[in-house]
C-alpha cells in the first residue's frame, strides 16, 4: 500500500510559479502522474515520469511545467512556472506500475490562478 500526500498548492497571479510536492509513503513509487480536475470535468493526466525518469506532458503544458523526482525522498515534484488561469484546478499525484496505470491517489491540493 501506498500513500500519496500533495502540498504546494495556492493562489498566484498569471505569470506566476507554484512547485507541487507528491511525498509517498508505505514503499517507493514507480511511475507517477500529476492530474488536474475542475468541477464539471474529467480528471486529465497533465504530467508523468516513469519509475526510470522518463517524461511525459500534455501540450497545454510543454515547455512551463517540469516533473522531476528524488528517489531518496520518496517525492515527485511539478514545477509550474509562466501559471494561466486556465491552470486553476485540484491537481492529484497518483502512482502505479506505470503512469497510465494509476493505483494510488493523493487528496488532491488547490492550485489557483488570478488573472
Amino acid at each position: 500500500q501506498v500513500q500519496l500526500v500533495e502540498s504546494g498548492g495556492g493562489l498566484v497571479q498569471a505569470g506566476g510559479s507554484l512547485r507541487l510536492s507528491c511525498a509517498a509513503s508505505g514503499r517507493s513509487i514507480n511511475a507517477v502522474g500529476w492530474y488536474r480536475q475542475v468541477p464539471g470535468k474529467q480528471r486529465d493526466l497533465v504530467a508523468g515520469i516513469s519509475g526510470g525518469g522518463i517524461t511525459n506532458y500534455a501540450d497545454s503544458v510543454k515547455g512551463r511545467f517540469t516533473i522531476s523526482r528524488d528517489n531518496a525522498k520518496n517525492t515527485v515534484y511539478l514545477q509550474m512556472n509562466s501559471l494561466k488561469p486556465e491552470d486553476t484546478a485540484v491537481y492529484y499525484c497518483a502512482s502505479g506500475w506505470a503512469v497510465a496505470h494509476p493505483l494510488y491517489w493523493g487528496q488532491g491540493t488547490q492550485v489557483t490562478v488570478s488573472s
